[in-house]
């Protein structure tokens, strides 16, 4: 039997998405404390092997990280220079680029992949961009495990956190593995009207029920295990993983819930109750949510990640839970997720203002 040369410390649970086998998913995560003269990938094949978990220092990245898809927000903003030079860079370092029509398109090259194909060929998905674009390649790389590396090149950025000064030194430190990888919840969600699926669907930052322009305050009904919590008379009702939480939900009054806690959070909008407020839930809930009957002949829509949308007629319920699987967001090196928020939110003090 292996015998790992580190002494495993068990620090709590194993981080929601790290790819666990069934006979390991309950496995605590491991901190490690080195003994003198024993090198550092020992212990990540003892982790792979023994916890399930995907160690972040992995010493034979820099062999397998070799196939990169480039995807490229469409807008005339976006500096060709960018992506020539971002091209040429990683064609230096052997790596095979799978460009989206966008990237192909603003560098004057032919040869250009498909976007749903890419994530299958790829070792990372770098994306330029906001986080609109991000959302985008989200929803088709999620189911392939692919690390994705956002950088911002449009306003806010909370998920495309890497700036072009970033852009190189985190990059290499993915292309050699020593990169950190954050596993970011996925919400499964599904629409059923008189017991029939009609649709299924994976969303990153929130779903949003909520009324047309013109349409009166819709009803929501919503249980969480079965068991009834309460009714909203509102505008409509968001419900946010911790990533989304600092996206319409934040705008409705909602917390910021850091990305690593395993939570929902539900958000009523404008709610004509002022005791409605919004509640943070355990990620394991089951959340069920009907548009009751008065709304036979109203606009009332489902907007998944501000993009997609379904209509919801009345009766209609809405199911969500948190996804078996995740998306892996790769860190910009050197940050922080308190200085993501410290930036993009305009907070007061900067890194300097430490305790003395």
């Amino acid at each position: 039997m292996f015998s790992c040369p580190y002494e495993p410390l068990l620090v709590g649970p194993t981080p929601s998405g790290c790819r666990n086998t069934p006979a390991y998913s309950n496995f605590p995560t491991l901190a490690f404390i080195p003994r003198r003269g024993r090198r550092e990938k020992a212990i990540a094949r003892w982790v792979q092997r023994h916890a399930g978990a995907e160690w972040l220092h992995n010493s034979s990245a820099e062999e397998s990280v070799k196939n990169i898809g480039l995807f490229c927000k469409q807008h005339p903003s976006i500096d060709p220079k960018v992506v020539s030079g971002l091209a040429q860079w990683l064609r230096a370092q052997d790596c095979n680029l799978y460009m989206d029509q966008n990237a192909a398109e603003l560098i004057g090259e032919t040869t250009l992949c498909p976007q749903e194909e890419i994530p299958s060929h790829s070792d990372l998905l770098i994306v330029l961009g906001g986080d609109g674009t991000l959302l985008n390649v989200a929803h088709i790389a999620h189911a392939h495990g692919v690390p994705i590396l956002g950088v911002n090149l449009g306003s806010l950025g909370f998920l495309t956190e890497t700036t072009q000064e970033d852009l190189y030194p985190t990059l290499q430190n993915a292309l050699t593995g020593k990169c950190k990888i954050e596993h970011r919840m996925l919400l499964n969600a599904s629409l059923w009207r008189d017991e029939t699926k009609l649709h299924d669907f994976n969303v990153l930052n929130d779903i949003v029920i909520n009324k047309s322009a013109l349409a009166r305050i819709v009803n929501l009904t919503v249980q969480v295990n079965n068991q009834p919590m309460t009714s909203y008379r509102a505008d409509g009702l968001i419900i946010a993983t911790p990533t989304g939480s600092t996206a319409y939900s934040l705008s409705a009054g909602g917390p910021i819930i850091h990305p690593s806690m395993h939570a929902l959070v539900l958000s009523p909008i404008c709610p004509f109750t002022l005791t409605n407020r919004s509640i943070v839930i355990p990620d394991t809930s089951k959340i069920e949510v009907q548009l009751t009957k008065r709304h036979e002949d109203e606009d009332v829509g489902i907007t998944l990640d501000g993009k997609m949308g379904y209509a919801m007629k009345s009766g209609d319920i809405l199911k969500a839970e948190k996804s078996s699987v995740s998306v892996k967001l790769i860190q910009a090196s050197g940050k922080n997720y308190y200085q993501t928020l410290r930036k993009k939110l305009h907070w007061g003090g900067t890194a300097e203002n430490k305790f003395h």
